[in-house]
């Protein structure tokens, strides 16, 4: 059902689709009231946003529900729903449902890891995971290079938002082939008014907003899975279309066009995929601004234990790309080609009410708005605190910081447009595939540091280099098969064998070895560690623990005390 299809007065590509796209501004409105409203919701009285811990953290004082709504908006974005059942309607099950797997083992990570670096974060007022990595190993190369690391993957996962928001706006006709204002103009509306509401009121407002978003994503999957395959004769129907068009030769490889179930050569792909992706996503600054805002330690573990109920929605959304290929959903671009992350927008778009597909297509763009907003802000309070202040003002106050943080929040969401609207989009998706192999380099030095001081700092930098050096050729090398360009997916064979693993994984195994030898190394040389300013203690402290005030007045910050490591 197309719902009123209404020309326009150039030549279009495509009628735009008036219900829906009211419906989807009507939508857009909403939120960007809420967005600025959220200014005055739980603002410190006494200094309102002019901090780093009002602005960046919503005053650190998120509780349980407002965590699951923020965490799940912070990890299940735009490109999600578009990426996940475009992967499944593309290839097949390997490169699309190993998310679902990946989000389940990512929330026992949660429960351990994330709590203890909540804690000590809150003992030191730790920001930023490069803040943590410098309060413990007292290195200013590791901190540095972890802040960067942060930065550069996040930008094209911020723009990776741009272009889900962008397959909305060209399903629902709002784009030309031939006019470039026409197409982008839309979207740059859209990033300007996000960028004014997230400077003026900070990670309140992602947070605020992501309670309208996470409703109407459910209202838009639970629907689409309970109608689709009543319309499409069942699932059994709908799984043979798709194992049909998966097992078709591809007259450009020569081989199947994908998988519809992993077989056991897809295995070591598959759950390498999943582990690895796991253990990357908490890494991702966002990830860790989400868990810094909550009130206490114990709502993270609540958080751990609730929010797999996202995982369930996942597993739905990644099937609705195998019901596209049973509706016979046609994703096609503004330049006549195929582009599979039209599908989903495309097969709301043909297969319900008008007024229906622009409730899950407003889903789907707002559900950029909200990672953008707090991807924005966690890149920025990277750079303030572990660029700015560290190399550049030391002693810049807090109201300082927020200034600064503000503005870059403001200069990395428009390189992402920039990114986005200057070039391909294939460029974003690649970068933000060596984004998940680069930040995965950086688990070794957040997560052991939780639990270890083992590993000498020196040590931990040169791994974290060789694996950034390896994954980046290893990326490089791998050639799409049918566009034959460099970067062409994340699957690759361990190095002197034929298992195909996912890069991330192997990277992260080199970054391990040489990390571990070179302690053993250093520490034999008896090379000067740095300074730790934490102790056993700072990682279980909670909100009230009476513990933390003990420990602030026996040892203040940035002397040595407590326990040794």
């Amino acid at each position: 059902m197309s719902g009123l299809a209404v020309p326009l007065a150039t030549t279009p590509d495509r009628p735009v689709n008036g219900v829906a796209l009211t419906v989807v501004v009507v939508l857009f409105i909403l939120v960007a009231v809420l967005g600025f409203f959220a200014a005055r919701w739980r603002a410190g009285k006494e200094t309102g946003l002019h901090s780093l811990d009002e602005w960046g953290l919503g005053g650190r004082g998120f509780g349980t529900w407002v965590t699951w709504f923020l965490l799940g908006g912070d990890l299940y974005t735009a490109y999600t729903f578009v990426a996940v059942p475009a992967a499944m309607w593309a290839t097949g099950a390997v490169s699309g449902f190993f998310a679902v797997p990946y989000t389940i083992v990512l929330y026992p990570i949660v429960f351990l890891l994330m709590s203890r670096l909540w804690s000590v974060s809150h003992r030191h007022g730790f920001v930023t995971p490069a803040d943590f990595v410098g309060g413990r190993y007292g290195s200013r190369a590791l901190t540095v290079a972890v802040a960067l690391t942060g930065i550069v993957a996040t930008m094209p996962y911020i723009a990776l938002q741009l272009v889900g928001i962008k397959a909305v706006l060209t399903v629902l006709g709002l784009g030309s082939a031939e006019n470039v204002l026409l197409t982008d103009l839309p979207l740059i509306i859209a990033f300007v008014v996000l960028a004014a509401y997230t400077y003026t009121s900070g990670l309140r407002a992602p947070a605020l907003i992501a309670v309208v978003k996470d409703l109407l994503i459910y209202l838009a999957v639970i629907v689409a899975v309970i109608y689709l395959p009543i319309k499409f004769g069942g699932w059994d129907n709908i799984f043979g279309a798709a194992q049909t068009k998966l097992d078709a030769i591809s007259p450009a490889t020569g081989k199947p066009t994908g998988v519809f179930i992993p077989g056991a050569a897809s295995y070591s792909a598959y759950w390498t995929l999943a582990l690895g992706s796991a253990l990357a996503l908490f890494m991702y600054p966002h990830s860790i601004t989400g868990v810094l805002a909550t009130k206490s330690r114990n709502t993270i573990r609540k958080n751990a234990a609730v929010l797999p109920l996202y995982s369930l929605m996942l597993g739905f959304l990644a099937l609705l790309g195998y019901a596209a290929i049973s509706a016979g959903t046609k994703p096609i671009d503004l330049n006549g080609a195929v582009n599979p992350q039209l599908v989903v927008p495309q097969l709301f778009l043909d297969n319900f009410p008008a007024w229906f597909a622009g409730i899950a297509l407003a889903a789907i763009a707002i559900g950029a708005l909200v990672p953008a907003a707090i991807m924005s802000i966690a890149a920025a309070n990277l750079f303030t605190r572990n660029i700015y202040r560290d190399l550049i003002r030391p002693d810049a106050d807090p109201r300082q910081e927020a200034k600064v943080s503000k503005i870059a929040s403001l200069v990395v969401k428009f390189g992402a447009l920039i990114f986005v609207i200057a070039m391909d989009q294939s460029a974003a998706i690649n970068m933000q595939l060596l984004g998940g192999i680069w930040i995965l380099q950086t688990f070794p030095a957040i997560v052991a540091g939780l639990y270890t001081r083992w590993f000498h700092r020196w040590a931990l930098f040169a791994g974290w280099a060789a694996g950034i050096i390896y994954g980046t050729i290893a990326a490089y090398n791998v050639v799409n098969p049918v566009t034959k360009a460099n970067f062409g997916g994340s699957i690759a064979a361990i190095p002197g064998t034929n298992v195909q693993v996912y890069i991330a994984v192997v990277a992260f195994a080199i970054n391990l070895i040489v990390a571990a030898v070179l302690s053993l190394v250093f520490r034999a040389m008896k090379l000067p560690d740095g300074k730790d300013i934490t102790r056993n203690s700072d990682y279980g402290a909670d909100e009230d623990d009476p513990k933390v005030a003990q420990l602030q007045r026996e040892y203040p910050l940035g002397e040595t005390g407590g326990p040794v490591f």
